[in-house]
This record gives C-alpha cells, sequence and structure tokens, in this order.
C-alpha cells in the first residue's frame, strides 16, 4: 500500500520560509517522479514543483521560481519543498504526489500523477 505523508506546513510570516517534508513507502521511491502542488480555497489544485528520479532535474511554477527549491533524498524515501520569500498567496493546501512515468508536456497536469498524499496547510500572514 502506497503512502505519502505530508509534514512541514504550518503558520508562516510574509518573507519568511517553511519546509515541507513529504515521507514515502510502498513504492520503489527512487524510481518515481515526485512533485508538489497546492489548492487555494475556491481555486483548483495547481502545478508548484517537480523533481526528477535521481535529483537531477527539476521544474517550478512561474509562480514560484526562485522562491522554492525542491529536493529528494532516495535512501531516506523523502521529497522536500523549500520555500522561501512566503507571499500570502502562497497559502494553500499542500499536497505531494508521485508519478512513475515522466512527460515533460504532462508535468503539470493532475491526473497523470499515481499516488498522492493528504496535504499539509500552508497560511502566510502579511
Amino acid at each position: 500500500q502506497v503512502q505519502l505523508v505530508e509534514a512541514g506546513g504550518g503558520l508562516g510570516q510574509a518573507g519568511g520560509a517553511l519546509r515541507l517534508s513529504c515521507a514515502a513507502s510502498g513504492l520503489t521511491f527512487s524510481t518515481y517522479y515526485m512533485g508538489w502542488f497546492r489548492q487555494a480555497p475556491g481555486k483548483e489544485r495547481e502545478f508548484v514543483a517537480a523533481i526528477s528520479w535521481s535529483g537531477a532535474n527539476t521544474h517550478f511554477a512561474d509562480s514560484v521560481k526562485g522562491r522554492f527549491t525542491i529536493s529528494r533524498d532516495n535512501g531516506e524515501n523523502t521529497a522536500y519543498l523549500q520555500m522561501n520569500s512566503l507571499k500570502p498567496e502562497d497559502t494553500a493546501l499542500y499536497y505531494c504526489a508521485a508519478r512513475r512515468r515522466f512527460t515533460k508536456a504532462t508535468l503539470t497536469r493532475v491526473a497523470e500523477y499515481d499516488y498522492w498524499g493528504q496535504g499539509t496547510q500552508v497560511t502566510v500572514s502579511s
């Protein structure tokens, strides 16, 4: 049984930082592309970042580029999202997701990810 468990959310201040983690179990972690998505109230779930199997390649939404970084530790079966220079518009429920196959054209598509965590709330105050 595959499980993705996010942690590290909470209340942050504008200009501050938070670090999210995603612990995976029940899958061969190093063979899955990992992604982070977020969903604000009343909005659709949107792509934030993704990282390749080895961590050599990363991808970011324009809205977070230069502020967020994504990393992974295949030995610990964990992915991370470091969020710096937080903005109130970063407030959302953050999900990690895993996909086996990689196609750059579908990297941001929710439906293309095989497994999802339950999400961790991030709230940024101004």
